[in-house]
């Protein structure tokens, strides 16, 4: 295991510094027809113009803010919380699912590159926001998380709400991490780990997924390998989540009960 866990890690940090090389920095993003006197609330606007509008319209979706404790404070957009200011954004809560099939496979993706975050990255089965609803707020058993993890696994991989219902996930722990996407945008997250081993059926939503496959546990150095060979990166939460956790909880997927720790916030800030 603790071999395995070698492996892993060393791929995942060739997968880190490929994701270092080959994100967008701020002086490829969309040239504005303002000047560099210009206002920040200007070169704001003048770069939302250029993203898809499906997106556009996602960045109205309430967020729920965050302390460093995981306690809410309230309610900010998602622009709010995805843009970087003085190098940082707001915290705010997320979840990261991994989805198995009965063969023990992990349903992985590439974001489609209409996505303002990290496009055409690769990643774990689905990234994302519980909002600000009454649904999503629910504290007890994470509840909240677990009904929107719910939700954005229909909304961006087309599985019926009736394979992947809330009780069906199992929460592991939390994650803090921050990571700037470029020169704008940014993510600042307390990230709820959620896993489901269930066969589920896939229609992606094109604005969302650009490609989706399974991979098996002992091809994941090779899948994370072939990515650096093709100049494709993978998400820092992701990359994070691989390199830290993933060995272990993967080869237990029978018993993750053993590892479900609720209390411990992992803070893996740089």
């Amino acid at each position: 295991m603790l071999a395995l866990g070698r492996r892993m890690g060393s791929a995942v940090q060739c997968a880190l510094g490929l994701l270092t090389r080959v994100t967008p920095s701020a002086s490829v993003l969309p040239q504005c027809s303002h000047s560099s006197s210009s206002s920040s609330n200007q070169r704001q606007q003048c770069l939302e113009e250029d993203l898809d509008p499906q997106q556009l319209a996602l960045l109205e979706e309430p967020c729920i803010l965050v302390d460093e404790a995981d306690v809410p404070l309230g309610s900010a957009s998602k622009r709010q919380c995805h843009l970087m200011h003085g190098g940082s954004s707001p915290l705010h809560r997320a979840f990261s699912v991994f989805l198995f099939n009965s063969a023990g496979e992990l349903l992985v993706h590439r974001r489609a590159h209409t996505k303002i975050t990290f496009p055409g990255h690769y990643t774990n089965t689905c990234c994302s926001h519980p909002l600000h609803t009454p649904r999503e707020t629910i504290e007890e058993g994470a509840l909240g998380v677990r009904n929107a993890a719910q939700r954005r696994l229909e909304f961006e991989l087309g599985i019926p709400q009736e394979q992947a219902r809330p009780g069906d996930f199992t929460y592991l722990t939390r994650i803090h991490y921050a990571s700037p996407s470029d020169g704008m945008w940014g993510e600042h997250e307390m990230d709820y780990i959620l896993f489901l081993q269930k066969d589920v059926t896939l229609n992606p939503n094109a604005n969302e997924v650009e490609d989706v496959q399974y991979v098996k546990r002992e091809d994941f150095e090779r899948f994370l390998r072939g990515l650096q060979e093709n100049n494709i990166p993978i998400t820092p939460w992701f990359a994070l989540i691989a390199q830290k956790f993933l060995p272990l909880w993967w080869k237990n997927l029978d018993t993750l009960d053993q590892f479900t720790d609720h209390h411990t916030i992992h803070h893996l800030l740089e």
